[in-house]
């Protein structure tokens, strides 16, 4: 017989939790008190929410109460349900926990649509099945998934990136696909930024602030290039992976921004248009899976929408944390080669072991130290895609897997140790420009946390698991430990930390392999030492990140600002923003203020064009606040100047704040919780200033040290190093190796005579920077043949350069002791104080030395 017995649609209980004794292939027997609390409050208070966030801690079993909310309500109401996570690995986990764990059926949904089965396709539209599928089959320009009546979005606070997609066009310059593009649009953006930003731009990366450098393009000034970005465009982007999101904000640059840094280009609104796409915006209700809920709106903001609803952390969950970590920062006692030694080592005491890095090329090093030395398969993420049996079946064997810091779990035995290399902390270069930049780091505070969080749980998932944390690279090192920051984390992350720091400083490799191995045990000596945790968890307490109250009350506004820029509705724009500035009036979002000034300025400023002509003087106003607001983006001040008629007497700007930035970029790489590789670059350049071998490197990394942009290229006619700093170049000629009594000949006079037309052939400048070339030397007198040659020669005496070499050291260590983090508007001023106190700014010293010209200081003989 072919017809089918059709059973009767399965019925539910009145909440999710008891749904889940209906399962009869379950493998557990009931849900954790915690899960089911938050299940009975969502019935109670957020059923009926367009928007509702639930708040699970890493390891807390969030998946499972999703995906029973999820089937309560397909049961119940009949509705279409569609699962969304990050990736297709997480995918095929939730999938693989639906199946053998939880006794759901549940459909996934991975690769072009084409390909999806048909019978799996009506079974969900039916509303037999929930759909389980990625966050980029439904943020796509034609997606299956249009009709879902409940979107529920696992790891929510990871989803920016990808709900963002659909409208971010990021043409990177290192992809051979958008090489071309990359370059037609550098020659569109060249007139509008300095020459050593276009260097950059190209990938003329010499030092770090090359490559930590990120700027945006004001907004009147893309404005101009609108059309010309947009031929471009429409001719490469079709041709690429870049023709969806093209198509989405072509007809609406005037409410994006376009961003730039050494490697990428970035187009794309400040807050994702998610109103304008109906698969997500149309549903009934959009339920937000998360380790935290983003308390200053940040949910908000990373998911388009005005307001969600928050059910918070089940009673208890504030102190109790998921699992036990032991915290091994190597750092604090052991060198870079120590370090890899120690990893080895600790890779052999565990077996399996989990990597997570920031980049591929750190991926690719480390894969292929552990093949050399160990002998162990190494498996990256790809690999363990479809199913993590491959590595976990194995007793020895080790994943490293980049640009991945959550999602992948290896509870209980799967895996002990857990090696995180990087602070995931910035994942766009619009979050980078935001909290390096306009010093708005402070909205992100609790995002970045999260991915820290995520990081450092990817082995504890239950409260019985276990896993050694071994914390490695130049920030988060600094980031766990800096007790400024640890009180806003959960109190038993605090007590674990506080412990781990204690057991890494002042300790030999040996012993820490012995601690592993008592920790891997987790018998009676572990549980003594355990006890330590659980003592300082008792002394925690966890406090707030700073102005979240007011952060949460601005976010609605912020998005109708977005909505209406948009609908180019610049009046009502303004009015937004102007509202959002009423709430900004912590002194700690001095940064983000002045953000929104800016924004405020720009959207008068379109409406002025648009023919408003009465909110020019409204964008005067906000220009010149967000000036003062921040004195760290130079284009604020000429943006800010542009609305009036200019004093040409007045200085178009003080740069102290460009070399800060850079000195922030500097001092960040070398860490701030100890001094061991700042001491050492202190050390390099104060040795090698009195020395004539390294005299030259030595001088080159004192630039650096300052924040000029220092370089020194080994060529026949260069120059010795060069410091440049926006609009003044001090172009140099070491002669530290000439004896007191010695002269200076033509030769020498004549090099440092013609070391500015290199500039000019080589570097790249603006016409009008001034460039000073500067004779260092303990000579007192010249061939009377030189003089003609000095001229328009600085002399600067080579002991007194190395006096001044030491204070300026002496100023930079000073103002370290104070930093933290790049973005900090409070330090960067003070810093910036102290520089121009001692004369360390690019202006003061160009005055100091161009009053001293070589020919008259220096006796002709």
């Amino acid at each position: 017989m072919a017809f089918k017995i059709i059973l009767p649609s399965a019925t539910a209980p009145d909440s999710p939790d008891k749904l889940f004794l209906e399962l009869p292939r379950r493998k557990i027997p009931d849900v954790m008190p915690h899960q089911k609390q938050i299940m009975r409050t969502y019935v109670d208070e957020g059923l009926n929410e367009k928007d509702v966030a639930l708040q699970l801690p890493t390891g807390s079993g969030k998946t499972l109460v999703g995906l029973l909310i999820g089937e309560w309500r397909r049961r119940k109401n009949q509705e279409r349900v569609v699962y969304l996570c990050p990736t297709r690995q997480l995918v095929n986990q939730v999938l693989e926990q639906t199946q053998e764990k939880y006794g759901l059926t549940a459909i996934g949904f991975t690769g072009r649509i084409k390909d999806y089965n048909p019978t799996d396709k009506a079974k969900y539209n039916n509303a037999d099945h929930i759909a389980v599928t990625t966050y980029s089959s439904l943020f796509n320009t034609n997606p299956f998934f249009n009709n879902a009546d409940i979107l529920i979005v696992d790891d929510a606070h990871a989803a920016e990136n990808y709900v963002a997609s659909l409208w971010n066009v990021e043409i990177d310059r290192n992809d051979e696909n958008h090489k071309a593009l990359h370059t037609a649009l550098s020659s569109v953006i060249k007139p509008l930024i300095q020459p050593i930003d276009f260097s950059r731009l190209s990938g003329k990366v010499e030092n770090l602030s090359d490559a930590s450098w990120v700027d945006k393009i004001p907004t009147p000034e893309f404005k101009k290039i609108h059309d010309e970005v947009a031929e471009i465009l429409d001719t490469h982007a079709p041709k690429i992976d870049l023709k969806h999101p093209w198509s989405r904000i072509r007809e609406n640059l005037h409410g994006c921004h376009l961003y730039t840094s050494a490697n990428q280009i970035l187009i794309r609104p400040l807050i994702p248009p998610t109103w304008t796409h109906k698969a997500f915006n149309d549903p009934k209700q959009r339920i937000y899976m998360s380790a935290t809920l983003g308390e200053g709106g940040d949910l908000e903001r990373l998911m388009g929408r005005r307001k969600i609803k928050r059910l918070h952390v089940p009673d208890g969950w504030d102190r109790q944390g998921v699992g036990r970590r032991f915290f091994i920062f190597p750092s604090m006692s052991l060198n870079e080669d120590e370090e890899s030694e120690l990893r080895l080592k600790l890779m052999e005491c565990a077996g399996r072991s989990l990597v997570l890095v920031p980049n591929y090329r750190t991926q690719s090093n480390i894969a292929e130290h552990i093949k050399s030395n160990l002998g162990y398969p190494v498996f990256n993420a790809d690999d363990i895609e479809q199913s993590k049996n491959p590595f976990v079946s194995k007793n020895k064997a080790v994943a490293v897997v980049a640009n991945r810091y959550d999602g992948i779990d290896f509870p209980g035995e799967e895996c002990r140790l857990l090696f995180v290399n990087g602070l995931p902390k910035a994942m766009n270069i619009q979050e980078r420009f935001l909290m390096s930049r306009m010093g708005a780091a402070v909205i992100f505070n609790g995002r970045i946390q999260t991915r820290v969080l995520q990081a450092i749980g990817r082995c504890t998932r239950s409260l019985e698991d276990y896993s050694a944390v071994i914390v490695s690279g130049d920030e988060l090192p600094e980031y766990l430990s800096d007790k400024s920051r640890s009180k806003y984390l959960h109190p038993e992350l605090q007590a674990e930390i506080k412990f781990g720091v204690e057991q890494s400083i002042e300790i030999l490799a040996g012993d820490i392999v012995d601690n592993l191995k008592i920790f891997i045990e987790n018998g009676e000596p572990w549980e003594a030492v355990n006890q330590q945790i659980v003592l300082y968890r008792k002394e925690a307490e966890q406090e707030p990140f700073p102005a979240l109250e007011k952060l949460n009350v601005a976010v609605e506004h912020e998005i109708q600002y977005q909505e209406k820029l948009w609908q180019r509705d610049y009046k009502n724009a303004l009015s937004k923003a102007e509202t959002v500035l009423a709430e900004l009036v912590e002194p700690e979002l001095k940064g983000y203020r002045a953000l929104w000034h800016y924004l405020a300025g720009s959207a008068a400023l379109l409406g002025a064009e648009e023919g408003i002509d009465r909110l020019k003087n409204k964008a005067k106003i906000h220009f010149e606040m967000a000036k003062n607001a921040t004195s760290s983006i130079p284009w604020l001040v000429s943006l800010s100047r542009s609305q009036e008629v200019k004093n040409a007497d007045e200085p178009v700007t003080s740069y102290v704040m460009v070399q800060i930035e850079k000195l922030e970029a500097v001092l960040n790489s070398l860490g701030t919780v100890h001094e061991r590789k700042y001491a050492a670059r202190e050390k390099e350049i104060l040795e090698g200033l009195k020395d004539k071998e390294s005299f030259e490197n030595a001088h080159r990394l004192l630039g650096e040290m300052l924040g000029f942009t220092a370089g020194k290229i080994e060529s026949r006619g260069s120059p010795d190093p060069w410091w440049l700093s926006e609009g003044i170049c001090f172009v140099f000629e070491d002669h530290a190796g000439a004896n007191t009594n010695a002269l200076l000949d033509v030769t020498k006079a004549r090099q440092a005579y013609s070391h500015p037309n290199w500039i000019r052939d080589n570097i790249e400048i603006t016409k009008d920077t001034k460039i000073l070339p500067v004779l260092v030397t303990a000579v007192t007198r010249a061939e009377k043949e030189a003089m003609p040659h000095l001229v328009n020669v600085s002399l600067w005496p080579l002991a007194e350069f190395r006096e001044w070499a030491e204070m300026a050291l002496t100023t930079v260590r000073e103002v370290r002791k104070t930093f933290s983090e790049p973005g900090d508007l409070a330090w960067r001023s003070e810093a910036a104080n102290l520089f121009e106190l001692n004369g360390l700014n690019a202006e003061s010293l160009y005055l100091k030395l161009s009053g001293r010209m070589a020919n008259r200081y220096l006796k002709a003989v």
